[in-house]
């Protein structure tokens, strides 16, 4: 059983407690005033006795005392009417309290209940009004605790769906900046070689309709993003036939890390683009994955490029809007940087915080790259 304090409640056995304590207390405070005032002292079971008729009273009256506090409640802006009617309120259940003691004190003592009313208005009914103004005060703390703690939520719930939406923001800008550049590259393709370009083209089929399936959260695993990779670099290597090789090195114990869906693709397409896709010549494209601590590693390699053509604060939308949806997931805890390769080429270096995720239904239907050995060259 619980005893509703306006908004709160509580257990019936804690409330009874802590009125018991009060009860205690008061007694005890009595007894000494008798015994240093040098009046009769009487004995301890009769001030526990008046101390519990006076104060499982006000026990009783508590919850009375709470909703006339959320009808009436005193708070900004300031009403004199609010503080009117809670002074005749106070007045009300002050002398309904000294009412209900008088008349449990007359069955209690044989005495007639206008001489207890008389006692009771005498001894009680001041501390009567100053707990109802005490019981007031404590509602309006528990009050504004409890709007302060709603309000502190309601903010971190507007701050996670911020949050989100800007996250949703750049993978929908990513996904259209992909889908063009693909379709560029068929274009180019369909004069010259028909069959790479339809190839592409249910490649590109088949990497969409993951989007659409598997795009739901932020976050996938490492072996489905590497799934996703596949296919786009299937396309780019019917793009630049045997100018561009590809080799991924996965670490096993990472295949199930949790990583941003669409992390990888456009990192490799920054690769490609200003390295094969910039300069003549052939080029080389490699993926690697390993632990580090609390921390998950991967990295994008290419060597036809320099850090002044990739330019050292991420050239295009793919690779800065890697680096917001990084900030926004994880704040201070992933980086993403690119670095010179001796003699010659760049690696994108990102760090992310090691986290497992459970395996989706998309995952067990995938293929079987769990299987692969470290070094894939494709």
């Amino acid at each position: 059983m619980k005893i509703r304090l306006g908004q709160h409640q509580i257990g019936l056995w804690p409330y009874l407690g802590l009125w018991s304590i009060v009860v205690i207390v008061f007694a005890i405070q009595s007894l000494m005033d008798d015994a240093v005032s040098d009046r009769t002292v009487w004995r301890v079971t009769d001030y526990l006795r008046w101390s519990m008729i006076q104060w499982y009273t006000w026990a009783a009256l508590a919850p009375l005392v709470f909703r006339l506090a959320e009808r009436d409640p005193l708070q900004a802006p300031f009403r004199w009417s609010a503080l009117l009617r809670q002074a005749r309120n106070s007045l009300g259940v002050t002398l309904l309290a000294v009412m209900i003691g008088a008349f449990v004190s007359t069955f209690l003592q044989s005495d007639s209940f206008f001489n207890q009313l008389g006692q009771f208005i005498g001894k009680h009914f001041a501390i009567g009004l100053l707990t109802y103004w005490a019981l007031l005060a404590i509602h309006h703390f528990l009050h504004h605790q409890a709007e302060r703690t709603r309000r502190e939520l309601e903010a971190s719930r507007l701050a996670s769906e911020l949050a989100q939406s800007r996250l949703q923001v750049l993978k929908t800008q990513l996904q259209p900046h992909f889908l063009f550049n693909t379709l560029h590259a068929v274009i180019t393709l369909l004069d010259e070689d028909t069959l790479s370009a339809e190839d592409m083209l249910l490649r590109l089929s088949e990497l969409l309709r993951a989007f659409l399936e598997d795009y739901d959260g932020q976050e996938i695993s490492l072996r489905r993003e590497l799934e996703l990779l596949d296919l786009y670099l299937g396309i780019q290597r019917r793009r630049f036939t045997d100018r561009l090789s590809t080799h991924i090195y996965v670490a096993p114990d990472t295949l199930e890390c949790a990583v941003p869906s669409l992390l990888l693709q456009p990192l490799v397409e920054n690769a490609i683009r200003h390295g094969i896709g910039a300069h003549a010549g052939s080029d080389r494209v490699e993926v690697e994955s390993r632990r580090d601590g609390d921390h998950l590693l991967l990295e994008v390699r290419n060597y036809n490029s320099t850090l002044a053509s990739s330019g050292n604060g991420g050239h295009g939308i793919g690779l800065s809007n890697s680096r917001l949806r990084l900030r926004e997931l994880y704040g201070e805890q992933a980086e993403l940087r690119l670095d010179l390769i001796y003699p010659q080429g760049v690696a994108c270096r990102v760090r992310l915080p090691l986290r497992i995720v459970e395996a989706t239904h998309a995952d067990a239907d995938s293929g079987d790259i769990g299987d692969a050995p470290e070094h894939v060259p494709a």
